[in-house]
């Protein structure tokens, strides 16, 4: 009688989380490919309709999507989509350089010959691209050659980490104001001398300080764009 019931237990817990999981994946989503607008309320009320699920999975949902900052509640009005402000923007930023700048030192001697030829034909195509001002497509790119470097990383919590931060950035691309043509040509030749090291086998702390630096000075682009 005591099995049946832990099993029933462990069952109903893991419906819970898989609801959750879901909930939070649907809000996400929107709020990442614009469908959700910042200011937007969420209906909780539809959203479990949607989910096929109780209140309390959605409300959980909305409180981790609090937690990474896409979601706030407003007195009398409930939870709302969250805009990207500026300051928030450059915190992110400073956040995903310290995250990517570690990913990338423990990804480096995993990297393989193949691994290195991939890294350069991505950014050959990204110089393609800006020659021809496909801003679009050179955004693609750029996380692109990223996460093929996070690939070869073997702490893939880290990953997470970083993917959950890239998709907080992606609701400020929506806007479109991210991209940054004075500072495309470096990026390009910084992700060369990335490459580079990664072919002399430098030391995990170089690599490190240089692919953090590589993200900082993204962030002083946007401090100092027009």
């Amino acid at each position: 009688m005591q099995s049946y019931i832990n099993s029933y237990i462990i069952i109903t817990m893991e419906n819970k989380i898989n609801k959750r999981q879901y909930a939070y994946k649907v809000i996400r989503t929107r709020i990442v490919d614009g469908t959700y607008a910042p200011g937007q309320r969420i209906i909780i009320d539809q959203i479990a309709k949607e989910v096929g699920s109780s209140h309390i999975p959605v409300r959980e949902a909305i409180h981790q999507l609090e937690s990474d900052q896409l979601i706030e509640y407003k007195p009398n009005v409930g939870a709302i989509v969250r805009g990207i402000d500026n300051e928030l923007y450059m915190e992110t930023l400073h956040v995903l350089a310290l995250l990517e700048g570690h990913a990338t030192s423990l990804s480096a001697p995993h990297i393989t010959p193949v691994g290195i030829e991939k890294l350069e034909g991505i950014n050959k195509e990204m110089k393609e691209m800006l020659d021809n001002y496909e801003l679009d497509r050179l955004g693609e790119l750029n996380r692109e050659f990223h996460f093929f470097i996070y690939s070869f990383c073997p702490n893939k919590f880290l990953i997470k980490n970083i993917q959950e931060t890239w998709g907080r950035l992606d609701i400020v691309r929506q806007a479109g104001f991210t991209f940054f043509p004075n500072r495309t040509p470096q990026s390009i030749e910084e992700h060369a001398t990335l490459i580079k090291l990664f072919k002399e086998h430098a030391d995990g702390l170089k690599i490190e300080e240089y692919a953090r630096e590589h993200k900082l000075t993204t962030l002083e682009a946007f401090k100092k764009r027009s």
